[in-house]
């Protein structure tokens, strides 16, 4: 699992800072990236205020950052087809945040 691949990912797409992020998440700058570079593990609820700040569902951050393996029970190019669907919503303009 590379959560915190998936976690700059999404970020980059939906042109935040890691300061703006970190802000959203309720989490400090230098937490947030350490988890994107992969030199800590996060909590559930640490990934969830992250999601709720990227406004990409939970599921969604999981499923970018799962692993070939972790996917093993799901047809490659359905994999790949969905990851480039939850990447294109990454680029749909976002309302105010909440």
């Amino acid at each position: 699992m590379n959560i915190g691949g998936a976690i700059q990912m999404c970020r980059t797409r939906r042109q935040l800072s890691q300061a703006d992020l970190a802000k959203l998440a309720g989490c400090s700058v230098s937490y947030l990236s350490m988890l994107e570079n992969s030199k800590r593990d996060p909590t559930l609820s640490t990934v969830q205020k992250i999601a709720a700040g990227l406004r990409v569902p939970l599921e969604i951050l999981f499923f970018l950052g799962a692993d070939r393996g972790e996917l093993s029970g799901i047809d490659k190019d359905l994999a790949g087809r969905l990851a480039m669907t939850a990447l294109d919503l990454l680029n749909e303009p976002q309302g105010s945040p909440a």
